[in-house]
């Protein structure tokens, strides 16, 4: 899967960008609009990213 879902209503490809840089970057408050604890997969494992309460970001398998 390469797409990321960063609201309820858009998916953005991550291999299609303006720029000539493959890389990409978020507001983490994109990621968490509603919660403090999002959920990725990646090539087949479920891992969530948690964000404390001091800002800082946990990724857990």
């Amino acid at each position: 899967m390469n797409t990321l879902i960063v609201s309820k209503t858009t998916t953005r490809d991550l291999y299609t960008s303006e720029s000539e840089d493959a890389r990409t970057s978020l507001d983490s408050n994109v990621l968490f609009k509603n919660s403090d604890v999002i959920f990725i997969m990646h090539k087949g494992e479920q891992y969530s990213l948690r964000r404390t309460r001091n800002g800082k970001l946990i990724l857990n398998k």
